[in-house]
């Protein structure tokens, strides 16, 4: 099996499983959005090796700049869909521009911090509230769906889900539209107040008391963290975290995760063990597999 390997997050996880899976001897790719939670941390202190404090955004440099030296490429974008790829020997991470493939994947994306909080959306998950438009639109072919969000991800969830279904609403809950929308997709700005549904979505209803009829809602807020990404994968969670073994092993073959997707004290020392050990269990998985 090819060494290949993709870390998905350019934080203290995905920078540390990138490194410890290159002296591991693999060829690795890390996807980076740009500057995450790490860069907005005025002053990082109690960090080994650092007597006074520094900042966030200079911590991260000096790693990035770290996995440069090493030979780690670095793929700007935002990721959008994680499959199996053609063979289903590996997988495939895909963004707007980019499309990379490998038979091991570390998921070091940092934890969703954009939730939406509206009634309904916990009840109905499953039952039409989805957050997976490549593997659920099959389902949803000539009925009304609705995609929440306003931004690249998605309209890309969207555009997956418009070949098959007969109307498609973007809402964007009040959110300001950062994606441009083609004819077809009817652009909602009102905000939400909740999903309505029993044993599956009906309608969405919003602040001022209009319904809007729908047969599912598609949850496309922000950007495809981690969690989301799992959830695409059929990963298996703890809550809002990413559910791993003792080697950041999630229970999808050659899939790893690290960092504050997988919960517990969201620090930098934590991201940086738990992404080392990610690494190492990845490089071990594919020499399993050769």
């Amino acid at each position: 099996m090819e060494k290949k390997i993709i870390v998905i997050g350019s934080g203290p996880a995905g920078i540390s499983a990138a490194l410890y899976a290159r002296r591991g001897g693999a060829s690795v790719t890390v996807v980076t959005k740009g500057q995450g939670a790490l860069a907005k941390a005025e002053r990082i202190e109690n960090y080994y090796g650092f007597p006074e404090p520094v900042t966030g955004s200079e911590l991260e440099r000096r790693g990035i700049e770290g996995a440069r030296r090493l030979g780690i490429t670095l793929q700007s974008g935002e990721v959008m869909q994680l499959g199996f790829n053609d063979t289903f020997d590996g997988y495939t991470v895909a963004g707007k521009d980019f499309e990379l493939s490998a038979p091991s994947v570390i998921l070091a994306a940092g934890a969703s911090r954009k939730s939406v909080q509206i009634p309904g959306i916990a009840e109905l998950e499953g039952k039409g509230v989805s957050y997976c438009a490549i593997c659920d639109a099959f389902f949803y072919r000539k009925k009304r769906v609705g995609v929440i969000g306003a931004g690249a991800y998605a309209l890309h969830e969207a555009e997956v889900l418009a070949p098959h279904v007969s109307e498609l609403h973007i809402l964007t809950n009040g959110a300001e539209e950062t994606a441009q929308f083609p004819q077809g997709m009817t652009v909602h700005t009102s905000k939400l107040s909740s999903i309505k549904g029993t044993e599956h979505v009906e309608s969405v209803v919003f602040e001022d008391g209009a319904e809007l009829p729908l047969d599912g809602v598609f949850i496309a807020i922000g950007t495809a963290g981690s969690v989301v990404l799992a959830k695409k994968m059929g990963i298996q969670l703890e809550g809002r975290s990413v559910k791993v073994d003792e080697n950041m092993a999630t229970n999808v073959p050659g899939i790893f995760a690290a960092g504050d997707c997988t919960g517990g004290l969201l620090q930098v020392a934590k991201a940086v063990y738990e992404g080392a050990k990610a690494g190492l269990s990845a490089v071990n998985y594919l020499r399993s597999k050769s």
